[in-house]
């Protein structure tokens, strides 16, 4: 946002996330979304005029364990921003959303009229928000909203500088590249024996890059009154298999795999329709091949093997 001539002000209560990850150039305010007074404080006195929404909680698993968590946070928390955004009067909003809104999906790729059934609380957290933003935009004839379903965001700021930093550590190209360090024994393989042609889930890959694109695309098309869906992804899925092989080739490294049973709830084949937001907003993904998109996480690694600690 910087780099296209924004004005930005961060905000967050760093419960995971990075001081060391704010830009220098951006103001910085550390507060949790619950503070509704506080975070109104901060957008008036900053004079903002688009809020961009990523805080969230974002484990599958976790949400299965801690529900109220997921609900306190992601849907109350949102719900907390948009009365502050109404008394320091900010009409937009990007919100990041999620394919998990769709849960098992009866087709794919998935285009954003599809049925919408999550299958765990981080999906119906989303779900929730999604909900209340039309409401709330029904209602408030001037308020514009974007909702960007991300499918699986990868890789790494190309010049190496920002990256992936989660404790704990969840998505696969990361465990990876961890493993291609040294700084795990292995990598778990959750199922081999899915209807797809290698045996394992296939998922769409998105790049950061191409999804903080498709934010400035979307900030500058908002108008008032607007209510938008757009999926993000690259149009097209890659097996668990070949994300593997992509890791040994852009680290020339040995990566240790064992394999290990389907994980309940995840279904073969994920991936997406863009097209509404390439005809709409005329954004495109530049990167649609395995392998600049794992190399650029692979640079993020080597340079910062514990995260933004190094």
């Amino acid at each position: 946002m910087i780099e296209a001539g924004h004005r930005v002000v961060a905000v967050d209560n760093l419960s995971r996330g990075h001081g060391q990850a704010v830009d220098r150039r951006a103001v910085f305010h550390e507060i949790d979304l619950a503070e509704t007074h506080a975070v109104a404080d901060a957008l008036a006195e900053e004079k903002i005029d688009c809020v961009m929404h990523f805080a969230a909680l974002a484990y599958v698993g976790e949400s299965v364990a801690d529900p109220l968590a997921y609900y306190d946070n992601n849907t109350a928390g949102t719900i907390s921003l948009l009365k502050a955004m109404k008394t320091a009067g900010v009409k937009r909003m990007v919100f990041s959303s999620t394919a998990a809104v769709y849960g098992e999906p009866d087709r794919v790729p998935i285009v954003e009229s599809d049925r919408l059934e999550p299958v765990n609380p981080y999906g119906w957290s989303k779900w929730c928000v999604e909900r209340v933003l039309r409401d709330y935009a029904a209602a408030e004839r001037d308020f514009a909203f974007v909702a960007l379903r991300y499918f699986n965001v990868a890789g790494a700021a190309a010049d190496g500088a920002l990256g992936e930093d989660h404790d704990p550590e969840t998505h696969l190209i990361p465990l990876l590249l961890l493993t291609a360090l040294g700084r795990r024994d292995k990598v778990t393989l959750f199922g081999t024996d899915y209807p797809t042609p290698d045996g394992t889930c296939i998922r769409d890959y998105i790049h950061v890059e191409d999804l903080c694109a498709a934010h400035i695309a979307a900030i500058s098309a908002l108008r008032p009154g607007d209510a938008r869906f757009y999926n993000l992804g690259i149009g097209k899925g890659y097996s668990v298999k070949e994300v593997i092989e992509s890791a040994r080739r852009v680290t020339g490294r040995d990566i240790p795999i064992i394999n290990g049973p389907r994980r309940a709830g995840d279904p073969a084949v994920l991936f997406a329709d863009a097209d509404k937001i390439h005809r709409e907003l005329g954004w495109r993904p530049r990167y649609t091949d395995l392998d600049p998109i794992v190399a650029t996480a692979w640079k993020w690694f080597e340079r910062h093997p514990s995260g933004y600690e190094t």
